[in-house]
């Protein structure tokens, strides 16, 4: 596969930048990089236009900039969300028997970075796959808990496919769900990603007050009774709760 040029040297030139060169003029950076004024103007022109590289107005000279630190700062939510949810994902599994994931947002996906498999889980998952945010529980608590400004923002060129014939298909009617989801504190699949599978989710609170992660319980549709469900969802909330306050959530409702 071949390597795009101008990516790469987009990439050198914010690994240029360490504790010893935190600020570089652009001359030291064509010069490091060997390339010609021009070019490096144009990479940093679209690097700043991005907020990746910051360039101090009264020196001219670059700096990383804030972006790096939020995309940074992803990283290490999901690590320690994993480390500090890992027990609870266990034990649930255990309690219920089933399959339990720990999922973020990443675009308009969740995305499973941790799952225990449970003793009588017959539902096939795998870390690192992607499950639609208008069609599965964890997208729906990970969507349902943002502003609603930046929720329309979102889905304002949001393809609501079918996935099955249970998904969503209309933003108000995706809209009325992220409401339910609010009042009840957990969101549901009904076999809308997945013929005949069923799952719970509840959302994971960090300090700000901000959802930046979900649980979930996925089983076959038959599996799932009323009573079960709601037994289901009082551990998940429990569980989440727990989580939430490790990582300095005060607010948690749930």
């Amino acid at each position: 596969m071949p390597i795009i040029q101008s990516v790469e040297r987009a990439l050198n030139i914010i690994d240029l930048f360490n504790e010893q060169n935190t600020e570089l003029k652009i001359t030291e950076i064509s010069t490091k990089l060997d390339l010609n004024k021009s070019t490096t103007h144009s990479l940093l022109k679209t690097l700043k236009q991005h907020n990746y590289i910051k360039q101090n107005t009264d020196s001219g000279k670059y700096s990383l900039g804030l972006k790096l630190l939020e995309r940074g700062q992803y990283v290490l939510n999901s690590m320690d969300i994993r480390e500090i949810a890992r027990k609870h994902l266990i034990d649930l599994s255990v309690m219920t028997g089933q399959t339990t994931h720990l999922v973020i947002l990443e675009g308009m996906n969740g995305v499973y970075i941790d799952k225990v498999e449970g003793a009588s889980a017959i539902v096939y998952s795998r870390i690192g796959k992607r499950v639609p945010v208008h069609c599965s529980a964890v997208g729906k608590s990970l969507m349902a808990f943002k502003e609603q400004e930046e929720i329309l923002h979102l889905l304002k060129e949001y393809d609501f496919y079918a996935q099955t014939t249970n998904s969503i298909t209309e933003k108000q009617a995706y809209l009325a769900e992220l409401e339910t989801v609010r009042q009840l504190g957990y969101s549901i699949d009904n076999e809308e990603n997945e013929p005949g599978i069923y799952c719970i989710a509840v959302p994971i609170f960090d300090h700000t007050n901000k959802a930046i992660a979900a649980i979930s319980i996925s089983a076959t549709k038959q599996t799932i009774t009323r009573e079960l469900e709601q037994e289901v969802v009082s551990k998940l909330k429990h569980t989440c709760t727990e989580i939430s306050k490790a990582l300095g959530n005060k607010k948690v409702y749930l």
